[in-house]
């Protein structure tokens, strides 16, 4: 596999990044909103209460227009693999292609199916199966994410697999090992959860949105009610199952650990960075500059939430780099150019076996090929270059981890405030906090970025951990002709998110059915 220009890389890098962070404004709000709107039908069927018919009919429009320009955009992302990353895609496209495929020929042709009904069905059906082709729209929605996480966390963490010497392409041997790999079902539960948060700041910033212009109470306090409710879930579980990340990437990632960290050395008993600065002047790895300005370190929680002993060894970045310390399942982690040895001798073997195989040399042949799969988990060390090509972004990893969980502290504080001005009945007489609701939405779409940010800088320089760098998988394309669907690219997406929000708000502003804002 040939490296291209570090330009190429960065062009193709910068418009898959561009592609996934617009494609995921909307994604959240489809998982949470789904929920929400199903939740709200679920309270029309077992009351009778029709105003809670039309309260899920407004959000339930809503849901439509997001769904369907995220679909638009998700499906544009998916053609890159073969266009700028096709060694990629040729390497690995067995095993990461069948997740995609399921989440199209299931879930996608799922969430299709019931989603008409959902929309056009309501007099045309009993309530019960109204109610059924809600749920199932959002449940195929829930589906397809798990499946394009899958295949997300695959890159993560490569599981059952194995390298096909004679094609060159990793083949799945363990589908289950696939699809149920630790880390794919917690990033699964994390996403999704988080993406509730999501929807539920949006139907409560919404709700405020009305209380703030006095219009339209009764359905604003009953959608606030249920999003705050929601969301106040939502957020705990993000909570949970970001413990459960933390313990993930401890265990498979030890680099992006020490990169959200900002932790240098490591050390026993390590402490949990709650507010920090890093210093600009520290400029590698190896130097004895301070990585922190100043930090607000809550003791051993790191060394709990990675390995569940508050005494526990955390490796920094130099220690992952210089290898030497014992490793969870009790072997001695190897140096940078020790795993570039064996990955430059997995490469050497993997030539050879394809000159014996062509020469007849079947023992050789065989031979090569052992020394190839005794060596193959540090295939892509070959390709890198110092040990500095190794270290992710530092700085972008810790602020984006940090702040994303100081967003999602905030909003666990926030629900349970809005639920009990809520329950006060206070909520429509405090405009401050109306306003807050308001605005919180934008913080919510931020956090949910910045997951984003800290799951794919933080595993850099890797397209598949250990195995292939980012610099090996791209396409020869030229970084002018990449730079030009840049452009088309941001245009078009651009223009999607300004007719998303456009029509999103002019819904907004005609308000609801008036049969779901008659008072009791």
């Amino acid at each position: 596999m040939e490296l291209l220009a570090i330009t190429s890389v960065d062009m193709a890098r910068t418009q898959f990044a561009l592609t996934a962070m617009y494609h995921w404004i909307f994604v959240p709000l489809t998982l949470g909103l789904g929920v929400i709107m199903a939740i709200m039908e679920t309270i029309y069927v077992r009351t009778g209460d029709e105003k809670w018919k039309y309260t899920a009919k407004f959000w339930q429009k809503l849901f439509g227009i997001n769904f369907a320009i995220g679909v638009a955009t998700g499906i544009i992302m998916e053609f890159q693999f073969g266009t700028n990353w096709s060694n990629y895609s040729l390497f690995v496209g067995d095993i990461f292609g069948a997740p995609l495929a399921i989440e199209g020929i299931l879930a996608f042709f799922m969430e299709a199916t019931f989603i008409s009904i959902m929309f056009f069905g309501w007099n045309r059906v009993s309530k019960g199966a109204h109610l059924a082709s809600t749920w199932l729209t959002i449940t195929g929605a829930t589906l397809s994410a798990y499946w394009i996480l899958v295949a997300n966390a695959w890159m993560q963490y490569p599981a059952g697999m194995e390298f096909n010497l004679d094609t060159m392409r990793n083949e799945m041997t363990d589908f289950w090992a696939v699809a149920l790999s630790p880390v794919a079902v917690n990033k699964f539960f994390h996403t999704v959860t988080s993406s509730w948060g999501v929807g539920a700041s949006f139907v409560v910033g919404v709700g405020c949105w009305y209380l703030i212009r006095k219009r339209n109470i009764d359905f604003a306090l009953r959608s606030i009610k249920v999003g705050a409710i929601f969301g106040l879930v939502g957020f705990l579980l993000t909570a949970y199952t970001g413990d459960g990340s933390a313990y993930e990437v401890t265990q498979k990632q030890p680099m992006k650990l020490a990169a959200m960290e900002g932790l240098y050395e490591g050390k026993e008993g390590a402490g949990l960075i709650a507010v920090g600065l890093l210093n600009p002047n520290k400029k590698s790895f190896n130097d004895d500059v301070n990585p922190h300005l100043f930090k607000l370190e809550i003791p051993k929680l790191l060394s709990l939430m990675g390995y569940r002993n508050a005494n526990a060894f955390v490796p920094g970045i130099k220690d992952v780099v210089e290898g030497g310390y014992t490793l969870p399942d009790g072997t001695t982690a190897l140096s940078f150019s020790e795993m570039r040895e064996r990955g430059k001798i997995a490469h050497q073997a993997l030539a050879d076996y394809g000159v014996a195989k062509q020469e007849g040399r079947d023992t050789d042949a065989a031979n090569y090929e052992a020394i190839v799969k005794d060596n193959f988990k540090y295939f892509g060390y070959a390709f890198l270059d110092a040990e500095e090509d190794m270290v992710p972004p530092v700085g972008v990893t810790f602020y984006s981890f940090h702040l994303m969980v100081m967003i999602g502290l905030y909003f666990i504080l926030f629900f349970a405030v809005i639920i009990f001005f809520h329950r006060k009945k206070k909520l429509h007489k405090t405009t401050w906090l109306q306003h807050v609701g308001l605005w919180s939405i934008a913080l919510a779409y931020l956090a949910t970025q910045l997951g984003w940010l800290v799951a794919e800088f933080g595993r850099q320089p890797w397209t598949i951990q250990d195995i292939l760098p980012v610099s090996a998988a791209v396409s020869g394309v030229s970084a002018g002709n990449i730079l030009a669907t840049i452009v088309i690219f941001m245009l078009i997406f651009t223009g999607l998110l300004i007719a998303n929000v456009t029509i999103l708000t002019k819904q907004i502003k005609k308000g609801p059915d008036p049969l779901a804002s008659e008072s009791h």
